[in-house]
């Protein structure tokens, strides 16, 4: 076995907002990666729009700094539990892991998620407790959280003796004392060096190397990233790969080799025994297989991936409007596209239905699908999809349904209200302290179902104070009947474009999603109503002109502003019966039957 000195491979592990994604910067600038006067990004690392927009980390990354001939490559991991997918092939590339903590905030949810698996592959931690600078800071407490988490999370002796840096992302400095600043990154690269192992491996063997990311790229195709096992691998060489189905294609060809400089991916000749690299030149290369040597054929254990939790139906869009506003609206597109985001996205699961217009696509929460509707919208993709339903599964003949353990912290006035309403969704607490400042800290064990739909409504509950966090935790046996939705929906009785006169009468009966001018369909959901039944509004209805004029009184209609919902919120308001239409200019909600007489029909059936 052979150890590779200059040579560190590490993953950061951050709760979202943490600063993961800016203490990378700074490690990027302090180790003279850019030139003095080149223009840097902020939060270099996220680079795609939505991350930008919603400034979290969806798809994980890598980048490489130099620090006195040593080479760390840094790969940087989601931190939400929806991406959970791409965390856990992270971690194999990897030797050790940088636990991330605000030191305010504490440990939060989403990195006991990351953290557990990182511990449980055996992997070395080092802390940092970020954003010491921020008033309230409270490095002592906050260290001893991490190390009562570490237990509870069943870290071995060498795991528990953890070393801590303290650091300021924002400044641009690390200490190893919380109550005195530092002046530059120096403590944490050193810190870096001496306690995270490193790579080791047989440098002369055949050579494997495990794939656990597919990159594509327009002019070269499939680009594979992995970590070299063992042995040595060159441009041009002929390699055999074994498929996760246990097939091997023996005659596969290396096309090109890169690794990491900074952010830039460089053409390299060879690569050696605990490099992270990307190849390219093999096409059908997926993600878990390993490429081998002809000679010496062995495959690589792989991470089994976490089951999806959350379902929804992807289906051609059929209202009035269809094909007014997307460029890609047939079956034929919709399925192509869901079937290339499977190649990459492993968290992903694509299902054909007995109708040819409809998918059902089944992700690990909310969020993972509703980043991949946004991402299609803006492809000019055009659909419906429907409300998302939670997988259910037998376990030994009972029906078990998935659970989410939840973290609440609100201030101490809005706890009843919050209790409250989380009680009647089968929420069943576990824990609650108060923090200083006037907040308390709950934590519950609740059905997924359950959280459907809640974040508006804890929103509301709390004046916008509250902060909610939440992670899959297991399956367990169905809870019952949950009613989540108390409100029924406003739906426009004819097709036309939106008046004044017609919104006016109608703000009365609820809540308008609409303002005046604009198109609706008959069956269109235009707003939420507060009792439980669904009304029909005329919002395209004009005033009848007549010949008597009253002076000023039309003039005087004053509409409400009406609520624009996010494409999450319409996920979250839809019910059983209706759909959300999904465009690239407009995301519109609609009843699943659009004409009045047919929907009174078929709830007369019903009864």
């Amino acid at each position: 076995m052979e150890t590779r000195e200059n040579l560190r491979n590490i993953a950061i592990i951050a709760h979202v907002d943490h600063g993961k994604t800016t203490l990378v910067d700074q490690l990027l600038k302090q180790s003279g990666i850019f030139r003095a006067n080149e223009a840097v990004a902020e939060r270099v690392m996220d680079s795609n729009d939505l991350e930008r927009e919603r400034g979290i980390t969806i798809l994980s990354k890598n980048t490489a700094v130099m620090y006195n001939g040593i080479k760390i490559n840094i790969v940087d991991t989601p931190g939400h539990a929806d991406f959970g997918g791409e965390v856990e092939r992270i971690l194999m590339m990897v030797d050790g892991v940088v636990l991330l903590v605000d030191a305010f905030e504490g440990c939060m949810p989403q990195t006991r998620f990351v953290l557990k698996k990182a511990l449980g592959l055996g992997k070395k931690p080092l802390v940092v407790l970020n954003k010491i600078d921020r008033p309230g800071a409270r490095p002592e407490e906050v260290v001893d959280e991490v190390l009562d988490l570490f237990i509870e999370l069943g870290a071995d002796e060498d795991q528990l003796d953890f070393p801590v840096v303290y650091a300021s992302g924002r400044d641009g400095y690390a200490s190893l004392d919380p109550h005195q600043p530092g002046t530059d990154m120096k403590p944490l690269f050193e810190a870096i060096v001496n306690e995270i192992p490193a790579p080791q491996g047989d440098a002369e063997g055949g050579l494997q190397i495990l794939i656990s990311n597919i990159d594509s790229d327009p002019f070269v195709g499939r680009i594979g990233v992995g970590r070299v096992e063992r042995g040595t691998v060159k441009t041009g060489q002929s390699v055999a790969i074994c498929h996760t189905d246990g097939n091997v294609t023996k005659n596969a060809r290396i096309g090109k080799i890169y690794q990491y400089e900074g952010l830039k991916r460089v053409e390299s000749e060879t690569a050696e025994m605990g490099d992270l690299i990307c190849v390219s030149g093999i096409q059908d290369i997926n993600i878990g297989e390993t490429i081998c040597d002809p000679e010496n054929i062995e495959q690589l254990p792989f991470v089994k991936i976490d089951e999806p939790t959350v379902s929804m139906n992807f289906i051609v869009n059929n209202s009035p409007f269809a094909g007014r506003e997307g460029k890609y609206v047939t079956s034929r597109n919709l399925r192509d596209r869901l079937f290339k985001e499977i190649e990459t996205n492993v968290a992903l699961r694509v299902e054909e239905t007995d109708s040819a217009d409809t998918f059902k696509v089944s992700g690990r929460g909310e969020l993972h699908l509703s980043i991949l509707i946004e991402t299609m919208r803006r492809q000019n993709y055009e659909f419906q999809v429907s409300r998302p339903q939670v997988i259910t599964k037998m376990i030994d003949g009972k029906l078990n349904e998935p659970m989410e353990m939840l973290i609440i912290e609100v201030p101490d006035a809005y706890v009843g209200a919050v209790m409250e309403k989380l009680g009647s969704r089968k929420a069943e607490l576990i824990n609650m302290g108060t923090r200083e400042g006037g907040s308390t800290h709950i934590e519950f064990r609740i059905p997924s179902r359950g959280l459907m739909g809640y974040r508006p409504e804890f929103l509301t509950d709390t004046n916008g104070n509250g902060i909610m966090n939440h992670v899959f935790d297991g399956y367990e046996p169905y809870k019952g009947e949950i009613v989540t939705r108390h409100q029924g929906s406003l739906i426009a009785f004819e097709t036309g474009e939106t008046v004044t006169y017609g919104l006016y009468a109608a703000q009365e009966r609820g809540r308008l999603f609409v303002g005046p001018g604009v198109p609706v369909y008959e069956g269109m959901i235009v707003g939420a109503s507060p009792k439980s039944e669904d009304i029909t509004v005329n919002v395209c209805k004009k005033k009848h002109i007549t010949n008597t004029r009253a002076s000023g009184s039309d003039d005087a209609l004053k509409l409400t502003p009406p609520s624009i919902l996010s494409l999450e919120q319409c996920l979250e308001f839809i019910a059983d019966d209706e759909l959300v239409e999904v465009t690239p200019e407009n995301i519109r909600m609609r009843k699943r039957i659009l004409s009045k007489e047919q929907r009174m029909k078929q709830a007369f059936r019903k009864k």
